[in-house]
């Protein structure tokens, strides 16, 4: 079939239902596509080696990188973002738009909204959850651009407020656009034209069958290893919170350095454990197993929310969350769009600064995250409309982070206003920060217990989050194909997620990874944009193929062939 064209008055061609990807049908990568899977191989291995054998050069080089990309495109990262969300709510808002279905035109969604939004709260709200729920609230408490141009005091009550507004800022919209864009051009193209679950389809609408060569390989190399660093970085974070959770249970000293990082010794451990027991999971596959993990994921997430709810701060953080609510979608248009200049002054580069490592580190995490969320929530959306698709995939998961930020955070913040904590929260690593708010919230021996199931709920968390990766990467090196996965390259996956966090955080730690995600990212964010651009085009000459009476899904078109 030919691919999209331009309208005339009379007719337009039917969409592109074939994107053909070779690969190969013997040998060490039978399934796979070797000019995807070797490349992403040979790029994510090169890493590993540098920052391993070179480790000086390799940070001294990632530094200078890292400079240089955030000083020249902090501006793409936050206009990108903002250009993310506007065309996802225009996507659902324009009623003939919003009626189109991810799918055939009569088909029905594969799970109730019930199952469909609990797998939503479990692809993006977890390992981060439990570190920025009382990380970022506590970070901005202490230091925000309100704070920088003095106008509120840190630490003070007026600062909270303002805290809350660059939170949901962060952990709202910007970030749940972000991943409903990507699935959204995934899985439209894929459920409703038949083309391969994969990130090149997703600009099959602009590129037509030249995605099936060189360029589509390209595509697909950079979403693998966008993918893998992303997956790193909230790796990295729950490694770290792993460990202090360990060290807080009493473990031992050798646990920590004498900053109260990570050593090197417990790194190395948790990634042989953690890891190790991922690569398991990944090797039997999506079974009973993963599922029941997924369970008591969803319970004891739940579990630990209702005691904050109960023994915490539960009416300061519900009228945290109602104040917040109404702070974000105030300023969410302003706040979205504002990039600050350094004017020479020492404000102007405070704000600079503030916002490098915040906003455009998010930014940049949420494009090097949107392959593996984005594809996962594609799988689970088939048969519904683009309108209820967007509006679940940014409203529901989002208000649940807002939920978290405002109850676990509040309680953390009302802790340190009261004078409980005295500054032993806000003080604390960002990885101890949680457990640092249970010893105080709690008695002692409920605080261990309490403490031992943030562990394990970590712990599961991580496993599952790493399992989904592998699985999700062996996806696009297969082609779309997730029953192509071999033993071998699940291995590869999982011993190079491992090199990739240890080698990071034992080099310089979280910044470490922080650093490499955002440059593996910025090839991708460019591929985002145009995705972005890719299903405005698809879902624009659909609405113009049904006007004109053109089949718009692969069902359709193969029956208009056999009609004719």
């Amino acid at each position: 079939m030919s691919t999209d064209t331009t309208a005339t008055d009379s007719t337009i061609a039917p969409p592109l239902i074939d994107l053909p990807i070779r690969t190969a049908s013997r040998g060490f990568y039978d399934g796979f596509s070797r000019a995807v899977t070797i490349p992403s191989k040979i790029i994510v291995s090169l890493l590993i080696m540098w920052a391993i054998f070179f480790p000086v050069s390799a940070s001294e080089t990632l530094n200078a990188a890292n400079s240089t990309i955030i000083a020249t495109f902090a501006g793409w990262y936050v206009y990108l973002v903002a250009f993310l969300m506007l065309v996802c709510f225009a996507l659902a808002l324009v009623p003939s738009a919003g009626r189109l279905r991810i799918g055939e035109a009569d088909e029905k969604p594969e799970f109730n909204r019930f199952s469909w939004f609990a797998m939503l709260f479990g692809a993006g709200i977890g390992i981060g959850m439990l570190t920025y729920s009382t990380g970022e609230p506590l970070a901005h408490f202490s230091n925000n651009p309100d704070i920088i141009r003095g106008a509120i005091e840190a630490r003070s009550s007026e600062a909270v407020r303002p805290a809350y507004v660059y939170t949901f800022l962060h952990w709202g919209f910007a970030a749940w656009g972000t991943y409903a864009l990507v699935g959204l051009a995934i899985g439209y193209v894929s459920y409703r034209r038949g083309l391969p679950l994969t990130i090149r389809s997703a600009l099959a609408p602009l590129f037509g069958l030249r995605l099936s060569g060189i360029w589509g390989h390209i595509i697909d190399v950079v979403a693998v290893v966008a993918t893998i660093l992303g997956v790193a970085v909230t790796m990295g974070l729950g490694v770290e919170q792993f460990i202090a959770g360990l060290a807080r249970l009493g473990l031992g000293d050798w646990l920590l350095d004498g900053d109260g990082s990570s050593s090197a010794l417990a790194i190395v451990l948790a990634l042989l454990v953690l890891v190790g027991a991922s690569t398991l999971s990944a090797l039997s596959g999506v079974g009973r197993g993963i599922k029941w993990l997924s369970n008591l994921n969803m319970g004891l997430s739940f579990a630990l929310l209702a005691l904050f709810l109960v023994v915490g701060s539960g009416l300061y953080g519900a009228q945290l969350l109602g104040v917040g609510l109404w702070d974000y979608l105030v300023t969410l248009v302003p706040n979205s769009l504002t990039l600050f200049d350094d004017t020479g002054s020492a404000i102007s580069e405070a704000l600079v600064q503030w916002q490098l490592d915040w906003s455009v580190f998010y930014w940049a995490w949420w494009i090097a995250f949107a392959p593996f969320v984005g594809m996962f929530i594609a799988r689970i959306s088939r048969g519904r409309t683009v309108r209820e698709y967007v509006l679940g995939v940014l409203l529901v998961p989002s208000l649940m982070c807002f939920v978290w930020m405002t109850l676990v955070g509040g309680t953390a913040i009302d802790l340190e206003l009261s004078g409980a904590a005295n500054g032993a929260i806000v003080d604390a690593p960002m990885a101890d920060q949680l457990f640092a708010t249970l010893a105080i919230l709690l008695d002692p021996a409920i605080a261990a217990i309490v403490s031992g199931l943030v562990v394990i709920l970590l712990m599961t968390y991580l496993v599952t989050s790493t399992d989904s990766a592998i699985l999700i990467v062996n996806t696009i090196n297969g082609a779309g194909e997730s029953e192509g996965q071999r033993r071998r390259h699940i291995l590869f996956w999982g011993a190079a997620l491992a090199f990739v966090v240890g080698s990071m955080l034992i080099l310089g730690g979280i910044d470490a990874i922080r650093i490499t995600m955002i440059i593996g990212a910025l090839p991708f964010s460019f591929v985002v944009a145009a995705m972005a651009v890719s299903i405005v085009k698809a879902v624009a000459f659909d609405i113009v193929r049904k006007r004109h009476g053109v089949p718009t899904t692969a069902e359709a078109c193969a029956e208009a062939a056999e009609a004719s």
